[in-house]
């Protein structure tokens, strides 16, 4: 298949997603890879996947969409919040420097360093723990994105966000969520700059 041309990348710009960079990461990416054996025939499809232990894999037009609207330059530092198997891990790597994603899961961690390692990602830093605490040893981040439902977003990532960089987070209870685009002002506190549309995350807990 050319991957330049394949049905996420084409499903991405549909959405309308722009950014070449995210683009070219979510056609490169092989999502079957992040897949479950008996899901990989539903590699192409752009929809949500369950993954083991009840969590899932986001549809990866939303996930183009989340990681487009951090606005990340190539030198950027961002953070993860949900590895989950990988895969918006392995979009980001192909967009910003460096990055580090938290997965409270154990089994879906070491799923997820598995699969990037054999995909030769050298630049994702995996860390098994509470997503709500962030990674304060290694802030501050140009961007932070959360992948599981909010009700609002926890303090300690806002204060580990560079003023002026972007947090993209699905925030609302349970059958009202909003994929948020907030950026930190420089006296600490959030204001909204983009609302990506209704979602449907598991809980962040």
């Amino acid at each position: 298949m050319n991957r330049a041309r394949s049905p996420l990348r084409d499903a991405a710009v549909a959405a309308g997603v722009t950014d070449p960079s995210v683009l070219a990461a979510v056609a490169a990416v092989p999502r079957a890879r992040f897949l479950t054996p008996q899901l990989v025939h539903l590699a192409d499809l752009d929809e949500a996947l369950p993954l083991p232990l009840g969590q899932t894999t986001s549809q990866p037009s939303l996930v183009a969409e989340m990681v487009e609207a951090l606005e990340l330059a190539a030198a950027s530092r961002v953070l993860e919040i949900g590895t989950g198997h990988g895969y918006e891990a392995a979009i980001l790597a192909r967009v910003a420097a460096e990055v580090w994603t938290v997965e409270l899961v154990p089994g879906l961690a070491e799923t997820a360093r598995v699969i990037l390692t054999d995909l030769g990602v050298d630049n994702v830093h995996i860390v098994c723990g509470d997503g709500r605490l962030g990674l304060p040893e290694h802030a501050p981040y140009d961007g932070i994105v959360v992948a599981a439902q909010c009700v609002h977003p926890p303090r300690a990532l806002v204060e580990q966000l560079t003023p002026g960089a972007r947090l993209v987070a699905p925030v609302g209870d349970t059958g009202a969520q909003r994929c948020l685009v907030l950026r930190r002002r420089a006296d600490g506190t959030l204001e909204e700059v983009g609302d990506l549309g209704a979602v449907r995350f598991v809980p962040l807990v």
